[in-house]
């Protein structure tokens, strides 16, 4: 079977705080994410690359499973691979302890940069500002940990990254009962798989992801007033939702339209008339209004 370089700078992350970990990646290859990003909860996070064994990922992670440090593995790992001069891999155990390689064979510029419970790597690229961009971007970020991996990939897009183009870009976070309704582990999956800005496109998604199954913040719920009633049923009434007049009360048939809209719009986690059914989160109503073109007079 013929193997393909992957010219693809990724990073591999712990949080101890969230209890999670994470792969993100980006790469001028198709799919990139299928290959490169595996992660395990309680176990921990690889990036697999260059001329890419997909071994590394599940075998990996199997290791750290059972108790192995990243350090362990990657030696069992690269003992068992005759062609390991041409891997270039970073791995996070499950206590957040990091290791990288780049085989002598990997394609230039190659390389890698540990810090504290992360790994950059990447190989083919415009150079080591890649990199280093990557782990300042990760360490001074706010947010959760899909949030700092994305402003990682971010930084090394901006700066450099793959020296003969862009094409896809990946992240993938996984945590105890992380997934959702709290069933699995796969808190999200996220992939740009081929476009001419695929970071870009992918920070968005994640974006989207916080938006619909995120939880609203206390400060962001409104009371529904008369000028906001009437915005969303002049929307439930023009998208047929909504059969009653337009009289800005937030009754029982209004509410009962909304829920039905709700459901088709995948806002359950955001409103539902069981929980707080006369304060609506804030963004919502922004995204009502961007989406559906609403005037935001009044608000």
């Amino acid at each position: 079977m013929r193997q393909i370089y992957f010219s693809t700078y990724s990073i591999a992350a712990f949080d101890p705080t969230e209890h999670a970990w994470g792969v993100a990646v980006a790469s001028k290859f198709l799919a990139a994410g299928a290959v490169v990003a595996w992660a395990q909860a309680k176990a921990g996070a690889i990036a697999t690359q260059a001329l890419a064994n997909v071994t590394y990922g599940p075998e990996g992670l199997a290791m750290m499973a059972a108790g192995l440090t990243a350090e362990q593995t990657l030696e069992k790992l690269l003992a068992g691979d005759p062609n390991h001069a041409h891997r270039q891999v970073g791995l996070v155990d499950k206590n957040g302890g990091v290791v990288a390689y780049t085989g002598r064979e990997c394609n230039g510029w190659a390389g890698h940069k540990i810090g504290k419970g992360y790994t950059c790597q990447g190989n083919i690229l415009t150079g080591g500002n890649t990199l280093e961009a990557m782990a300042e971007a990760f360490e001074t970020a706010d947010g959760e940990l899909a949030d700092r991996l994305i402003a990682a990939l971010l930084a090394g897009d901006t700066v450099g990254g793959d020296s003969r183009g862009k094409q896809a870009a990946a992240v993938y976070v996984v945590k105890p009962n992380g997934g959702y309704g709290g069933d699995n582990e796969y808190y999200l999956d996220l992939r740009v798989d081929d476009d001419p800005d695929p970071v870009h496109r992918l920070a968005g998604l994640v974006k989207l992801h916080h938006f619909f199954f995120g939880a609203s913040k206390a400060e962001d719920l409104l009371p529904v007033d008369t000028s906001i009633a009437i915005e969303i049923q002049t929307v439930l009434k023009r998208l047929d939702y909504y059969q009653h007049g337009i009289n800005g009360q937030w009754d029982e048939a209004t509410r009962s339209a909304f829920w039905a809209f709700c459901g088709v719009e995948n806002l359950e986690e955001r409103w539902s008339p069981d929980k707080h059914p006369e304060l609506l989160d804030r963004v919502v109503l922004e995204f009502i209004r961007e989406r559906f073109g609403v005037s935001n007079e009044g608000f």
